[in-house]
């Protein structure tokens, strides 16, 4: 492979902002796999947003991106898997498998999309400098009758626009909005873009904690909820705090400390307990031989949390700490609370027509 641009790379990013700003370009944030693709004829290769190598859990993008990209180019953007008529990040995760056969089988099953959204380089030329209202451009003529695979991802100028995309499109999996400057040279490894996410706050209970990496203070309080049959069902973590608040955490926690065998979650050790119900430490190809054990806490507390959108039954990202709730019961942290999106359109999304 002989490219202007070479990998190792890391794509550009981008930085939190409460609101659209003006006078920026837009588009939809894809909840997926951040991805750059190299392609010299027929040499193709998926990075990571580590640059990790993610081209043999994906074969089946590998001829649609020789179909559908010209034969010498960089192109950065998102590997997403569509399941019915929203995003599924569940069945990514499900392709960073150590077996080929359970690689394609799921690549059978459920095939991955690549919606573009910026190019890099182009036959010998890179773009790396170019503003992105030429590599836009560029990348619209390039991708001209591209399969459906490959998409472009939809793009606008219009913050009104962007903001109906913001309420509209997170039903379907996306999280919220990017917005560019147009005159903006293409940044490796810089935040240089905005995100404009959704947050909204859950009320749940605390019942549990782990350890920080570097010794006995708070590392995470693990969160919970009560579902339709009255199981507290595990739905993420809290985690960021100061070494301070860690530290005075460990102690005001202290007095909940229970015995596991008294706890719901007490048989998180055994795998076929993670079949009927979301406990902590469960099986995952991710975690290795990380400790994945926890300290188990009476869930008599109620914590109230900020998350952007939920993943499934449990919150996609980690959660943010907002304020105790001591005029909470923990019986009332159920599922009922969360706001569920109910309109979107996936196809308007992936630059359809809207349906009525």
């Amino acid at each position: 492979m002989d490219l202007p641009v070479m990998p190792p790379l890391k794509p550009m990013l981008a930085r939190a902002a409460a609101r659209i700003p003006p006078g920026m370009h837009y588009e939809a944030k894809w909840d997926g796999f951040r991805a750059l693709v190299f392609r010299d004829g027929d040499e193709v290769e998926l990075t990571s947003r580590s640059t990790n190598s993610l081209t043999r859990y994906f074969p089946e993008l590998l001829d649609a991106l020789r179909r559908s990209l010209p034969p010498r180019c960089v192109v950065d953007g998102e590997i997403v898997v569509v399941r019915g008529d929203r995003l599924d990040f569940e069945a990514l995760l499900e392709r960073i498998h150590p077996a080929d056969s359970r690689v394609r089988k799921l690549a059978a099953e459920h095939p991955a999309a690549f919606v573009a959204f910026d190019l890099l380089a182009l036959e010998d030329r890179s773009l790396l400098e170019a503003p992105l209202v030429d590599r836009r451009r560029l990348l619209a003529e390039a991708l001209h009758g591209a399969d459906g695979s490959v998409r472009l991802a939809p793009a606008t100028d219009d913050p009104e626009v962007a903001r109906h995309w913001f309420e509209r499109f997170e039903g379907a999996g996306l999280d919220g909005i990017v917005a560019k400057r147009p005159d903006l040279p293409y940044g490796p490894d810089q935040r240089l873009m905005v995100k404009i996410k959704h947050e909204r706050t859950a009320d749940c209970v605390l019942a549990g904690l782990r350890h920080h990496k570097s010794g006995p203070v708070v590392g995470s309080l693990l969160l919970g909820l009560y579902d339709e049959s009255g199981v507290l069902q595990h739905v993420g973590v809290c985690a960021s705090f100061p070494m301070r608040r860690r530290e005075e955490l460990m102690t005001e926690l202290a007095p909940l400390r229970t015995d596991s065998a008294d706890h719901p979650w007490g048989a998180w050790q055994d795998d076929a307990a993670h079949e009927h119900s979301r406990m902590p430490g469960g099986p995952s190809r991710w975690t290795g031989k990380k400790d994945l054990s926890w300290v188990p806490l009476r869930p008599e507390r109620v914590v109230e949390v900020a998350y952007d959108h939920m993943q499934g039954d449990r919150f996609r990202h980690t959660t943010q700490f907002r304020r105790w709730r001591p005029d909470r019961e923990p019986r009332q942290c159920t599922y009922a609370q969360l706001e569920e999106p109910v309109r979107y359109d996936l196809a308007e999304a992936l630059g359809g027509r809207p349906r009525d």
